[in-house]
């Protein structure tokens, strides 16, 4: 068969194959094309369309028993680069004026495609998804998904009914990566990814790169529009690169914020309203940071954010990717770092979103065994795979870089690091050496936390991990995964134990708040009193507490106290910080009107002062990484349910003596030992005491002229008698001339 006549029949399959929407590559046959030595031609498909012209060259015919409209010119005939078509519309003779996206040479770089192949591309999101673009003074956006093993991908929304034939995209070789750019569509544009498998029927998708998606139940991505927010934080981003966080306060406020406040239709406030009255309460009590429960596009509020669907896309639920712009630098002009929950452990199986994104896995793991968390009916990250890989690290990056996030707590960690977590013998594979450990998983933690780490020196990693796993919180160069922080889940679990306890029974279990300085040193510890604690049938922070009323709200205070005592920063879930007796509920707001009662408004300004004296006093923060940073005073008086401790400063002069007392007994003539003073004009006196009637206890404590004896008390020099309010704290700190 000639050559000519073979190009022939090879076009005319091609045609047929982009007609039934089947063809790999639409630039084969759409566009400019030379037909032989004299004459080029021009091909378009627009199956909406009655007729077509090329704009200044004149009609195209249409090719019999197709939509392929095709034009005829001799080769030395100009026409625009980027030629207009002009068509009529089927059963209305709409005019449309378009330029072809067939007319455009391929614009994603072969070093971005590279760099995301090898899993190293820290800015990813900048050629995948949706970005409005000029491309030789033409507006449009430009489209790139990596969509691996598929015969077709293509771009559908409203502006072409939806058809996927109307605008296939140019496959970049083997890479899996789809684009084509689409002149003339505006940003809030509708779009999927309607993509055709190896077998099967086509199947639509969001963009898992898209940064704006239509809330539920639309589900569908939107083309962004670019940032104008003006950012003002500056200063704030300088002084978080010199942070010294390990000797500095960190006091986190956990914030669910469709459930923190609510407008008085019942609807959650925005972020610009939020920027006017969280930031104030935050501040006013003295919080450091706010975390940020997940605010990645979600499909179903009661996952609170936990089930992400767009990665890329804040959440429409609040306002506009600009609104969270504002509120992030309103809270960075405010002194308050912003906190993100972030969910690279699982993601759910809607099938608009991520789950067998090419008709088989793709973002997940192949393997049955890896692929899927049962207990939570979500999928697994296939974290071997560099594009996924990549996908995340990108990810991490983007809100960091985008958003001015000041630190990422990374949720389920435990679930990443092991093959077996929640599963039975017989349903999971050890890995290559034999082991437990997801060592694809440990290796993406660890490149995560150094990327972090060298690209915005301040911003905290912090993982929620729940188990012995070593140095979590320790360099990847020494072994550890990287982390700034890990939560004190060992802390939390024990001292709630205790503390829920009858006060009766609390002398036999002491080493519930003693046990935690066998291993305190060990990671870089957050404390957390989370959402986690106050859902789900384990009651409300102060419906845990036992007794009447008075010694419920007397414990929480004196639990509260236990929290800011102990080494290790702090986080506490929003309505903890007033007492609400409900469970969190994310439907509604919080019990604000608990506010009236003396006793809730007690604890409030409780935890205000715990905050500023955390923050204020150096031996509170400085060393809590360090075991230099504490020493008990007597841990073993548990027949009246006792501790003292000391925290101490980088200034070894420095200290803070903390007393709490468990029982609701008062215990007069308390005496404990006391570092040793060189001058009889010292003295010690209360700086906070949780029996105050300013936080709704009975007023009893010792004034700030408590004297100094040289009485030796278990192997302190000298020691002071105290008067212990009942289930109470009292913090103490030298005078160095009496006060009265």
């Amino acid at each position: 068969m000639p050559n000519a006549v073979k190009h022939r029949a090879k076009i005319k399959e091609s045609l047929k194959r982009l007609q039934l929407g089947m063809l790999h590559d639409p630039f084969e046959v759409l566009g400019y094309h030379d037909l032989n030595a004299k004459h080029k031609i021009v091909t378009a498909f627009l199956p909406a369309a009655e007729s077509v012209s090329l704009k200044g060259k004149g009609p195209m015919p249409r090719l019999d028993g197709t939509d392929f409209f095709r034009i005829t010119l001799p080769l030395e005939d100009k026409v625009e680069k980027h030629y207009c078509l002009r068509w009529i519309e089927k059963g209305n003779a709409n005019n449309h004026e378009i330029i072809s996206p067939y007319s455009f040479a391929p614009q994603v770089g072969d070093l971005d495609i590279h760099l995301f192949r090898e899993g190293r591309h820290h800015h990813a999101w900048r050629f995948l998804g949706a970005q409005m673009s000029v491309i030789d003074d033409i507006n449009g956006c430009q489209f790139a998904v990596w969509a691996p093993g598929v015969q077709r991908v293509s771009v559908i929304g409203d502006f072409n009914g939806w058809d996927g034939r109307r605008h296939p995209m140019r496959c970049r070789g083997d890479s899996g990566i789809w684009e084509l750019f689409i002149p003339g569509l505006q940003t809030a544009d509708v779009y999927k990814y309607e993509i055709l498998p190896q077998h099967g029927p086509a199947f639509s998708k969001c963009d898992p790169y898209g940064r704006s998606m239509a809330l539920r139940p639309d589900n569908t991505s939107l083309i962004p529009v670019n940032s104008q927010h003006d950012w003002q934080d500056k200063d704030w981003l300088q002084q978080r690169s010199e942070f010294d966080w390990q000797h500095s306060p960190v006091s986190i406020y956990e914030c669910h914020v469709g459930s923190w406040r609510r407008k008085s239709d019942g609807n959650p406030m925005n972020w610009r309203q939020l920027a006017t009255e969280l930031i104030p309460w935050v501040n006013e009590l003295g919080y450091t940071h706010i975390e940020l429960l997940p605010i990645s596009e979600y499909p179903l509020d009661e996952s609170w954010g936990y089930q992400v669907s767009g990665y890329f896309s804040p959440t429409a639920r609040y306002g506009s990717a600009d609104d969270l712009r504002y509120f992030i630098d309103a809270c960075h002009q405010h002194d308050i770092g912003v906190i993100l929950d972030w969910v690279p452990a699982h993601f759910p199986k809607d099938d608009f979103a991520l789950a067998r994104f090419n008709g088989k896995p793709t973002y997940e793991h192949a393997d049955p065994q890896r692929a899927e968390h049962k207990d939570w009916g979500t999928l697994i990250f296939d974290y071997g795979r560099k594009e996924v890989h990549n996908f995340l690290l990108t990810n991490a990056v983007y809100w960091i870089e985008e958003f001015h996030i000041d630190g990422l707590r990374v949720d389920a960690v435990a679930s990443m690091l092991y093959l077996d977590y929640s599963r039975k013998q017989g349903e999971w594979s050890p890995n290559q050496y034999g082991g437990r450990e997801n060592l694809e998983a440990v290796d993406f933690l660890r490149e995560m936390n150094l990327t972090v780490h060298s690209l915005f020196p301040g911003v905290l990693t912090i993982a929620e991990e729940s188990t012995s796993w070593p140095m979590v919180s320790r360099p990847p160069e020494h072994g550890g995964l990287g982390f700034s922080l890990k939560w004190n889940m060992g802390w939390m679990n024990d001292s709630l134990s205790y503390i829920e306890s009858d006060p009766v029974h609390r002398k036999y279990h002491q080493d519930k708040l003693t046990f935690s300085q066998l291993y305190a040193w060990s990671e870089n510890f957050v404390l957390p009193l989370s959402h986690d604690e106050v859902v789900h049938g384990k009651r409300s922070m102060l419906s845990k507490m036992p007794g009447d009323s008075w010694q419920m709200m007397a414990n929480l205070r004196v639990f509260y106290a236990w929290q800011f005592a102990h080494p290790g920063k702090k986080l506490q879930f929003m309505g903890d910080e007033f007492g609400q007796w409900t469970e969190w509920n994310e439907q509604v707001d919080i019990d604000w009107p608990l506010l009236d009662f003396d006793s809730h408004s007690g604890l409030k300004k409780l935890v205000s002062d715990l905050n500023k004296l955390y923050r204020r006093q150096p031996a509170m923060h400085q060393l809590d990484h360090e075991s230099g940073g504490f020493q008990w005073i007597d841990c073993d008086d548990n027949e009246q349910s006792t501790l003292s401790l000391i925290r101490r400063a980088v200034d070894p002069q420095d200290h803070i003596i903390c007393v709490l007392n468990f029982t609701p007994v008062p215990r007069q003539g308390y005496r404990i030992g006391v570092p040793g003073t060189t001058s009889d004009l010292n003295f010690y006196g209360e700086i906070l005491n949780t029996d105050s009637s300013y936080y709704g206890g009975s007023n009893m404590g010792n004034g700030k002229s408590i004297v100094i004896d040289q009485h030796q008390w278990k192997n302190f020099p000298c020691s002071i008698q105290l008067t212990l309010p009942p289930l109470a704290a009292i913090f103490l700190t030298i005078n160095h001339e009496e006060n009265g």
